[in-house]
């Protein structure tokens, strides 16, 4: 049994609205692992990472509670009345700092393992000071179908994707280096099988990408299933569903076995929305254990198996162990700290200018301006760029940002700003500038001018690589081809999506020089957007972005928000194309009254579908 990415939903609980959620937290899960254990006489349960930051209670015991030594997080307390039998760390265990993740995973009562993440790298992986060990063997006893029992030494062995050093870079300050994956693997499974390990499972927080292996690859999961001596392969990290229709056609993967390049594999959703299960199918000769078949399967959480009567219970130990927490994250989320004279939402953030987005733009130049006054970049033309952290997608209909008009509590600005990234300044060019916003612009297929409803947006593009700069005006236009792929890698030179590129109303130059206030994960190379990297680091805080835009609200009790003119989509006349957005969007359709959007009906999954003309 597998859970990967509860990234802290242990309650039932959307603390961004304030509500009851049924379709998240590890309380619920465990209900359904209980039913699992209930199915099987020999059930082993793991988690994938990702577990330590992700929602309000994780930045309550960050910023507010504070990790000391021998403190409880509530995560890792509520694992435990679980009852894990191993773990991995994911790239969100790293974003608080090595130190808060040391007091955390102290309190774990299960081993926790990583094959690539290294204070120290030998010459070989095997030779390398891991931060935490590499493996794991268990010593279980499996019990056969005439009730006879044996001994089976499963090994377990951890993953984390090689990109940590650029995205926590801020924290990390050269404590840690990563192996790639494939690499770690090929070195340390021969030594596990050579300890005595009968079974080998590979905890991989890597995504199911390529088929063909490249050094440092972030989706790594279908290569290291080639890895001789893995029997399993749980995968994470993409918030998606394996097996499923999500990862059809791709080379090397079997949605309809559930494999890898032929092994069994899982991926467990995410929040805790899915239980991933492998069933292996184990014989025992003379030459050791052999997995003889398997089936796996990723089962929802929130929707009973047809033999079961009713849904799972939460878990009332689960519940327990985290209620203080939750309790005094409730307090905390629903605090005051400002005004706001209009609702504030990203129902339309991905296809007009986004009043939210500009709060958040403002906030960081509000911020960086006033940390450049007196050095050589003050009289630099400054601009903040942002994303749309919370705009639908695979995280579903309820996933976005929304804040009613009246009184701003805690909780609303942490759905104003999700990730605990570090404000950061960097300076550009203008070509840089252009580049970065082609490589924003990738959120769009190709459009054919002169054709109606046309699927709009990717839906493989993650919304917090759609860059809005604010002190910029221009256009996108999604006829034209992408300039880069969705790594940032450069996919046609001729390719030009973005029109009329101006600075206080003047075409912007190539070689003109800019400073864009932006966050620590964009300034630090995260996304592959041009321009950016440690090298073009002007600024660098040490408060986070959302402590900025607190502030911000703070300093101008109430906020007047508007959209202003940054962007706008354009295509030639007669073209048509549709997108989804959240079931409560069409009562603001009047906010976006001149980009000419209309309600088209419903979509897929509980989205609305809408219609822009251009």
């Amino acid at each position: 049994m597998e859970t990967t990415d509860l990234h802290v939903h242990v309650f039932p609980y959307d603390y961004y609205g304030d509500h009851a959620s049924e379709a998240v937290g590890l309380a619920r899960a465990a209900g359904v692992i209980d039913l699992c254990r209930a199915e099987a006489a020999n059930a082993l349960l793991f988690d994938n990472g990702d577990f330590l930051q992700g929602n309000p209670m994780g930045d309550y015991i960050a910023y507010e509670r504070g990790m000391q030594p021998g403190d409880a997080h509530p995560i890792i307390s509520a694992m435990n009345a679980v009852g894990y039998d191993a773990g991995t760390v994911g790239n969100h265990e790293f974003n608080y700092g090595l130190d808060f993740l040391a007091n955390a995973l102290a309190g774990a009562e299960f081993p926790l393992v990583s094959a690539n993440v290294a204070t120290r790298l030998g010459d070989r992986p095997t030779e390398d000071d891991t931060l935490l060990p590499p493996y794991v063997i268990l010593d279980r006893t499996l019990t056969d179908g005439t009730g006879t029992s044996h001994p089976i030494r499963i090994g377990v062995i951890g993953f984390a994707p090689p990109q940590i050093l650029i995205w926590d870079q801020h924290v990390l300050n050269g404590r840690l280096v990563m192996r790639d994956i494939v690499t770690a693997a090929e070195a340390w499974v021969p030594q596990m099988r050579a300890d005595g390990c009968d079974l080998v499972l590979a905890l991989n927080h890597s995504g199911i990408g390529a088929s063909d292996w490249a050094p440092g690859m972030e989706h790594a999961s279908v290569p290291l299933a080639r890895v001789p001596g893995i029997d399993a392969v749980m995968t994470g990290h993409s918030h998606l569903v394996f097996p499923s229709a999500a990862f059809a056609g791709l080379p090397d993967v079997d949605v309809a076995r559930g494999t890898l390049a032929g092994k069994p594999a899982v991926m467990a959703g995410f929040w805790g929305s899915h239980l991933g299960l492998i069933d292996l199918l184990l014989e025992r000769g003379e030459a050791g254990w052999r997995v003889l078949d398997f089936t796996t399967e990723a089962r929802q959480v929130s929707t009973p198996p047809q033999a079961a009567a009713s849904p799972a219970q939460d878990s009332a130990p689960v519940l327990k162990a985290a209620q203080a927490e939750h309790t005094a994250t409730l307090a905390y989320v629903r605090r005051p700290v400002g005004h706001s004279s209009r609702p504030l939402n990203s129902y339309f953030a991905l296809v007009a200018d986004d009043p939210a987005l500009q709060l958040v733009c403002a906030a960081q130049r509000w911020h960086v301006a006033q940390a450049l006054q007196d050095t050589e970049w003050q009289d630099v033309p400054l601009l903040s760029a942002a994303a749309p952290f919370r705009a639908g997608g695979r995280s579903g209909p309820a996933h976005f940002t929304e804040v009613p008009a009246g009184g701003i509590a805690l909780r609303n600005v942490a759905d104003l700003y999700v990730f605990p990234n570090t404000i950061r300044a960097v300076r550009v060019t203008g070509a840089d500038l252009a580049d970065w916003l082609e490589r924003a612009a990738g959120l769009y297929r190709q459009l054919q001018p002169g054709q109606p409803d046309q699927p709009l947006l990717d839906p493989e593009f993650p919304s917090y690589n759609f860059d809005v700069i604010a002190g910029l005006s221009y256009e996108i236009d999604p006829t034209q081809p992408a300039r880069f792929d969705d790594r940032g890698h450069l996919l046609d030179p001729a390719a030009r999506r973005i029109r009329n590129l101006c600075h206080m109303g003047l075409p912007v130059r190539p070689d003109q020089a800019f400073v864009v206030a932006t966050n620590s994960y964009r300034a630090g190379g995260g996304g592959g957007f041009r321009g950016t990297g440690p090298d073009s680091i002007v600024y660098e805080g040490r408060n986070t972005n959302r402590d900025v835009l607190l502030r911000y609200i703070s300093w101008q009790g109430t906020i007047c928000p508007c959209a202003g003119d940054t962007w706008r989509l354009t295509a030639p006349e007669g073209t048509s194309a549709v997108f989804d957005s959240s079931p409560h969007a069409p009562d603001h359709l009047a906010e976006v009254s001149d980009r000419r959007i209309e309600l088209a009906g419903p979509g897929e999954n509980g989205f609305a579908r809408f219609r822009i003309r251009f």
